[in-house]
């Protein structure tokens, strides 16, 4: 499948778990996800899974939709290529209004109790993603036996989102080359190419063979 991958990283997470109690670091920890994780919904994305003081999550894109057989999509997006746009610029602003709520929502009430503002560090990116089953998770209650089938995704869009998501500046955005490809005009001004060092990037461009370009939005 092809999946814009989001990796949302909580800054200084090691720091606040050796200066707070931990009833206060897991409330905090809990809190975050739970938030995140409502704005991933809020903008048709999916939680994959928690990792530790991080959330994972993507997005679902389609390049060749058939526009011809859904009139309301071919009414409102005007044609395809609009629509294509849309779908990489709202995985965007998903994750600009994660920052947003972070510094505008969250943190104002985090004060008023004493506990530590938050920021974050988020990596994006898009790319064919596997969906590979791992068994099945079985759960029984009385008589009844629900087997449900364990998924995960792999795949190396997940391994450069992550990585790339560790160059971000707290409450800043890092995304790919192919992500920024993919999104408007507007969307691209606000991201300028971060200066590739072999030292702390080394992933590779499928198409030449080079670093992999990648890009850093300037927000404070």
């Amino acid at each position: 499948m092809n999946l814009v991958i989001v990796h949302i990283d909580l800054v200084g997470s090691t720091k606040m778990s050796l200066s707070l109690p931990i009833e206060r670091l897991t409330t905090i920890i809990r809190s975050f996800a739970q938030q995140m994780s409502l704005i991933v919904s809020m903008y048709g994305g999916y939680v994959l899974k928690y990792i530790g003081d991080a959330v994972l999550a993507f997005f679902v894109v389609e390049d060749d939709l058939n526009f011809d057989k859904d009139e309301d999509k071919r009414n409102f997006y005007r044609d395809k290529d609009n629509f294509n746009v849309l779908q990489y610029t709202n995985a965007i602003n998903c994750a600009c209004t994660m920052i947003k709520i972070i510094k505008e929502g969250i943190n104002p009430i985090l004060n008023q109790y004493d506990y530590p503002e938050l920021k974050v560090r988020i990596g994006m990116d898009v790319g064919e993603i596997a969906v590979v089953q791992y068994g099945l998770d079985v759960e029984e209650y009385k008589e009844i036996v629900l087997k449900k089938p364990h998924i995960d995704l792999i795949g190396y869009t997940i391994s450069i989102a992550v990585k790339m998501t560790s160059l971000a500046k707290p409450n800043n955005i890092v995304i790919g080359q192919k992500l920024f490809d993919k999104i408007d005009t507007k969307h691209k001004n606000s991201f300028m190419q971060v200066i590739n060092n072999k030292d702390i990037w080394n992933y590779t461009s499928e198409s030449t063979g080079g670093l992999y370009n990648i890009y850093a939005t300037t927000m404070d």
